[in-house]
Protein backbone atom coordinates (compact mmCIF):
# COMPACT_ATOMS: atom_id res chain seq x y z
CA UNK A 1 0.00 0.00 0.00
CA UNK A 2 1.31 3.42 -0.89
CA UNK A 3 2.41 5.82 1.83
CA UNK A 4 -0.31 8.24 0.77
CA UNK A 5 -2.92 5.63 1.64
CA UNK A 6 -1.31 5.15 5.05
CA UNK A 7 -1.49 8.88 5.71
CA UNK A 8 -5.13 9.06 4.67
CA UNK A 9 -6.08 6.17 6.94
CA UNK A 10 -4.21 7.57 9.93
CA UNK A 11 -5.27 11.19 9.65
CA UNK A 12 -7.98 12.50 11.91
CA UNK A 13 -11.38 11.47 10.61
CA UNK A 14 -14.72 12.93 11.54
CA UNK A 15 -18.15 11.86 10.39
CA UNK A 16 -21.50 13.59 10.61
CA UNK A 17 -23.27 12.97 13.92
CA UNK A 18 -25.95 10.31 13.77
CA UNK A 19 -29.63 11.08 13.99
CA UNK A 20 -30.76 10.68 17.62
CA UNK A 21 -32.41 7.33 18.28
CA UNK A 22 -30.71 5.48 15.42
CA UNK A 23 -28.23 2.64 15.21
CA UNK A 24 -25.11 3.16 13.10
CA UNK A 25 -23.75 0.16 11.21
CA UNK A 26 -20.64 0.00 9.03
CA UNK A 27 -19.43 -2.63 6.57
CA UNK A 28 -15.88 -2.77 5.18
CA UNK A 29 -13.94 -5.22 3.03
CA UNK A 30 -10.51 -4.63 4.56
CA UNK A 31 -8.64 -6.92 2.13
CA UNK A 32 -6.43 -8.19 4.94
CA UNK A 33 -6.99 -7.10 8.52
CA UNK A 34 -3.33 -7.29 9.52
CA UNK A 35 -2.37 -4.52 7.11
CA UNK A 36 -5.26 -2.27 8.10
CA UNK A 37 -4.44 -2.72 11.79
CA UNK A 38 -0.94 -1.37 11.09
CA UNK A 39 -2.44 1.70 9.45
CA UNK A 40 -4.72 2.86 12.23
CA UNK A 41 -7.81 0.66 12.20
CA UNK A 42 -8.49 1.55 15.83
CA UNK A 43 -8.62 5.25 14.94
CA UNK A 44 -11.16 4.57 12.22
CA UNK A 45 -13.27 2.56 14.66
CA UNK A 46 -13.18 5.38 17.20
CA UNK A 47 -14.14 7.96 14.59
CA UNK A 48 -17.00 5.86 13.20
CA UNK A 49 -18.65 5.42 16.61
CA UNK A 50 -20.66 2.56 15.11
CA UNK A 51 -22.90 0.15 16.97
CA UNK A 52 -22.01 -2.67 14.59
CA UNK A 53 -18.90 -3.02 12.40
CA UNK A 54 -18.84 -5.83 9.84
CA UNK A 55 -15.62 -6.81 8.06
CA UNK A 56 -14.97 -8.98 5.04
CA UNK A 57 -11.76 -10.54 3.72
CA UNK A 58 -10.03 -10.55 7.09
CA UNK A 59 -7.63 -13.24 5.76
CA UNK A 60 -7.06 -14.66 9.24
CA UNK A 61 -7.32 -18.01 10.98
CA UNK A 62 -8.07 -18.48 14.68
CA UNK A 63 -4.39 -18.64 15.76
CA UNK A 64 -3.70 -15.42 13.82
CA UNK A 65 -6.55 -13.61 15.54
CA UNK A 66 -5.26 -14.66 18.93
CA UNK A 67 -1.76 -13.40 18.11
CA UNK A 68 -3.10 -10.04 16.99
CA UNK A 69 -4.64 -9.47 20.40
CA UNK A 70 -7.20 -7.16 18.85
CA UNK A 71 -9.06 -5.36 21.61
CA UNK A 72 -12.02 -3.13 20.84
CA UNK A 73 -13.39 -2.10 24.23
CA UNK A 74 -17.16 -2.20 24.36
CA UNK A 75 -17.56 -4.57 21.40
CA UNK A 76 -18.43 -8.26 21.33
CA UNK A 77 -16.44 -10.06 18.63
CA UNK A 78 -17.82 -12.66 16.22
CA UNK A 79 -15.45 -14.34 13.73
CA UNK A 80 -15.73 -16.82 10.89
CA UNK A 81 -12.47 -18.16 9.47
CA UNK A 82 -11.74 -19.84 6.16
CA UNK A 83 -10.05 -23.22 6.24
CA UNK A 84 -7.63 -21.98 3.57
CA UNK A 85 -4.87 -19.87 5.08
CA UNK A 86 -4.79 -16.17 4.22
CA UNK A 87 -8.13 -16.28 2.42
CA UNK A 88 -11.61 -14.81 2.82
CA UNK A 89 -12.98 -14.58 6.39
CA UNK A 90 -15.56 -12.34 8.05
CA UNK A 91 -15.94 -10.68 11.44
CA UNK A 92 -18.54 -8.58 13.25
CA UNK A 93 -17.94 -6.27 16.21
CA UNK A 94 -21.17 -5.36 18.00
CA UNK A 95 -21.86 -3.25 21.06
CA UNK A 96 -24.68 -5.63 21.93
CA UNK A 97 -23.93 -9.29 22.56
CA UNK A 98 -25.83 -11.38 19.98
CA UNK A 99 -28.45 -13.85 21.18
CA UNK A 100 -27.01 -16.42 18.81
CA UNK A 101 -24.82 -16.79 15.72
CA UNK A 102 -25.13 -18.87 12.56
CA UNK A 103 -22.33 -19.58 10.10
CA UNK A 104 -23.35 -20.53 6.59
CA UNK A 105 -26.24 -22.73 5.55
CA UNK A 106 -26.61 -26.50 5.72
CA UNK A 107 -26.65 -27.11 1.96
CA UNK A 108 -23.41 -25.12 1.51
CA UNK A 109 -21.05 -25.56 4.49
CA UNK A 110 -19.09 -22.35 4.94
CA UNK A 111 -15.50 -23.58 4.81
CA UNK A 112 -14.49 -20.22 3.31
CA UNK A 113 -15.62 -18.16 6.31
CA UNK A 114 -18.06 -16.06 4.30
CA UNK A 115 -21.02 -15.56 6.65
CA UNK A 116 -21.60 -14.29 10.17
CA UNK A 117 -25.33 -14.15 10.99
CA UNK A 118 -26.04 -12.57 14.38
CA UNK A 119 -29.45 -12.66 16.01
CA UNK A 120 -30.55 -9.66 18.05
CA UNK A 121 -33.94 -9.16 19.74
CA UNK A 122 -35.40 -7.03 16.92
CA UNK A 123 -33.52 -8.24 13.82
CA UNK A 124 -30.97 -10.53 12.21
CA UNK A 125 -27.67 -8.96 11.15
CA UNK A 126 -25.85 -10.88 8.42
CA UNK A 127 -22.31 -10.09 7.26
CA UNK A 128 -21.42 -11.69 3.93
CA UNK A 129 -18.45 -11.96 1.59
CA UNK A 130 -19.92 -13.31 -1.64
CA UNK A 131 -17.69 -15.54 -3.79
CA UNK A 132 -16.12 -13.93 -6.85
CA UNK A 133 -17.08 -15.49 -10.19
CA UNK A 134 -13.40 -15.15 -11.18
CA UNK A 135 -11.70 -14.38 -14.47
CA UNK A 136 -13.60 -15.72 -17.44
CA UNK A 137 -16.49 -16.60 -15.09
CA UNK A 138 -14.55 -19.72 -14.11
CA UNK A 139 -16.52 -20.05 -10.88
CA UNK A 140 -19.90 -18.88 -12.18
CA UNK A 141 -21.70 -22.18 -11.50
CA UNK A 142 -20.59 -22.15 -7.89
CA UNK A 143 -21.54 -18.49 -7.65
CA UNK A 144 -25.03 -19.12 -9.01
CA UNK A 145 -25.60 -21.93 -6.50
CA UNK A 146 -24.29 -19.67 -3.72
CA UNK A 147 -26.61 -16.82 -4.68
CA UNK A 148 -29.61 -19.14 -4.64
CA UNK A 149 -28.63 -20.61 -1.29
CA UNK A 150 -27.93 -17.22 0.25
CA UNK A 151 -31.28 -15.86 -0.91
CA UNK A 152 -32.98 -18.87 0.66
CA UNK A 153 -31.00 -18.42 3.86
CA UNK A 154 -32.03 -14.77 4.21
CA UNK A 155 -35.63 -15.60 3.40
CA UNK A 156 -35.61 -18.25 6.12
CA UNK A 157 -34.23 -15.76 8.66
CA UNK A 158 -36.71 -13.10 7.58
CA UNK A 159 -39.58 -15.45 8.41
CA UNK A 160 -38.74 -15.00 12.11
CA UNK A 161 -37.69 -11.32 12.23
CA UNK A 162 -36.46 -8.58 9.85
CA UNK A 163 -33.01 -8.88 8.33
CA UNK A 164 -30.17 -6.42 7.78
CA UNK A 165 -27.44 -7.84 5.56
CA UNK A 166 -24.27 -6.14 4.44
CA UNK A 167 -20.93 -6.85 2.87
CA UNK A 168 -19.10 -7.33 -0.39
CA UNK A 169 -21.69 -8.85 -2.75
CA UNK A 170 -19.19 -8.88 -5.65
CA UNK A 171 -21.69 -7.51 -8.16
CA UNK A 172 -22.47 -4.09 -9.58
CA UNK A 173 -26.23 -4.31 -9.99
CA UNK A 174 -26.95 -1.66 -12.62
CA UNK A 175 -24.93 0.35 -15.13
CA UNK A 176 -25.02 3.33 -12.77
CA UNK A 177 -23.07 1.23 -10.26
CA UNK A 178 -19.77 1.15 -12.13
CA UNK A 179 -17.71 3.64 -14.11
CA UNK A 180 -17.34 1.68 -17.34
CA UNK A 181 -20.31 -0.65 -17.82
CA UNK A 182 -19.79 -1.20 -21.56
CA UNK A 183 -16.32 -2.79 -21.50
CA UNK A 184 -17.15 -4.76 -18.34
CA UNK A 185 -20.44 -6.28 -19.46
CA UNK A 186 -20.27 -10.05 -19.16
CA UNK A 187 -17.22 -10.00 -16.90
CA UNK A 188 -17.08 -11.18 -13.30
CA UNK A 189 -19.07 -8.79 -11.14
CA UNK A 190 -21.11 -7.45 -14.04
CA UNK A 191 -22.34 -10.56 -15.82
CA UNK A 192 -26.01 -10.89 -16.65
CA UNK A 193 -26.19 -13.98 -14.43
CA UNK A 194 -24.88 -12.23 -11.32
CA UNK A 195 -26.98 -9.14 -11.89
CA UNK A 196 -30.12 -11.25 -12.32
CA UNK A 197 -29.44 -13.09 -9.06
CA UNK A 198 -29.07 -9.77 -7.24
CA UNK A 199 -32.40 -8.64 -8.70
CA UNK A 200 -33.93 -11.91 -7.48
CA UNK A 201 -32.60 -11.18 -3.99
CA UNK A 202 -34.22 -7.75 -3.96
CA UNK A 203 -37.44 -9.24 -5.30
CA UNK A 204 -37.42 -11.72 -2.39
CA UNK A 205 -38.17 -8.83 -0.03
CA UNK A 206 -35.05 -6.71 0.38
CA UNK A 207 -34.09 -3.10 -0.35
CA UNK A 208 -30.76 -1.71 -1.55
CA UNK A 209 -30.61 1.12 0.99
CA UNK A 210 -28.10 3.34 -0.79
CA UNK A 211 -29.95 3.24 -4.09
CA UNK A 212 -33.30 3.73 -2.35
CA UNK A 213 -32.07 6.96 -0.75
CA UNK A 214 -29.92 8.07 -3.70
CA UNK A 215 -31.66 6.77 -6.83
CA UNK A 216 -29.76 8.96 -9.27
CA UNK A 217 -26.35 9.17 -7.57
CA UNK A 218 -23.54 8.59 -10.05
CA UNK A 219 -19.82 8.13 -9.52
CA UNK A 220 -20.64 6.58 -6.12
CA UNK A 221 -18.34 3.58 -5.76
CA UNK A 222 -16.96 1.39 -2.98
CA UNK A 223 -14.23 -0.58 -4.78
CA UNK A 224 -11.40 0.44 -7.12
CA UNK A 225 -8.80 -1.72 -8.79
CA UNK A 226 -5.23 -1.19 -7.65
CA UNK A 227 -4.31 -0.94 -11.32
CA UNK A 228 -4.33 2.07 -13.63
CA UNK A 229 -4.59 4.63 -10.81
CA UNK A 230 -8.29 3.74 -10.65
CA UNK A 231 -9.07 5.27 -7.27
CA UNK A 232 -7.51 8.63 -8.12
CA UNK A 233 -9.61 8.66 -11.30
CA UNK A 234 -12.66 7.32 -9.43
CA UNK A 235 -13.00 4.53 -11.97
CA UNK A 236 -14.75 2.25 -9.52
CA UNK A 237 -17.60 -0.15 -8.82
CA UNK A 238 -20.32 -0.16 -6.16
CA UNK A 239 -20.26 -3.76 -4.95
CA UNK A 240 -20.58 -3.22 -1.18
CA UNK A 241 -24.15 -2.95 0.10
CA UNK A 242 -26.50 -2.69 3.01
CA UNK A 243 -29.79 -4.45 2.25
CA UNK A 244 -32.74 -4.49 4.64
CA UNK A 245 -36.05 -6.31 4.74
CA UNK A 246 -38.81 -4.33 3.05
CA UNK A 247 -40.44 -3.67 6.43
CA UNK A 248 -37.30 -1.92 7.69
CA UNK A 249 -36.81 0.36 4.69
CA UNK A 250 -38.92 3.24 6.11
CA UNK A 251 -36.72 3.22 9.21
CA UNK A 252 -33.48 3.90 7.30
CA UNK A 253 -32.30 7.46 7.95
CA UNK A 254 -28.94 7.35 6.13
CA UNK A 255 -27.03 5.13 3.72
CA UNK A 256 -23.69 6.41 2.54
CA UNK A 257 -20.28 5.48 1.15
CA UNK A 258 -17.25 6.57 3.19
CA UNK A 259 -14.80 7.23 0.39
CA UNK A 260 -12.50 9.24 2.65
CA UNK A 261 -11.40 6.07 4.48
CA UNK A 262 -8.40 4.45 2.80
CA UNK A 263 -6.26 1.43 3.59
CA UNK A 264 -8.01 -1.13 1.34
CA UNK A 265 -9.13 -1.34 -2.27
CA UNK A 266 -12.65 -1.01 -0.79
CA UNK A 267 -13.99 1.79 1.37
CA UNK A 268 -16.59 1.32 4.12
CA UNK A 269 -20.31 1.76 3.60
CA UNK A 270 -22.61 3.02 6.36
CA UNK A 271 -26.22 2.55 7.42
CA UNK A 272 -28.20 4.42 10.05
CA UNK A 273 -31.56 3.02 11.04
CA UNK A 274 -34.16 3.74 13.72
CA UNK A 275 -34.98 0.48 15.50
Amino acid sequence: MAAADDDLLNRDLSFAPRTPGTLRMVSWNVNGLRAVLRKGFDRVVDALDADVIALQETKLQEPDRAKLGLELPGYAQTWNFAERKGYSGTAVFSREEPMGVRYGFPENPDDEGRICALEFPAFWFVDVYTPNAQEGLARIDYRMAWDDAYRGFLTELAASKPVITCGDFNVAHEEIDLKNPGPNRGKAGFSDQEREKFTALLDAGFVDTFRALHPDARDAYSWWSYRFNARARNAGWRIDYFLVSDALAPRVTDASILTEVRGSDHCPVKLEIAL
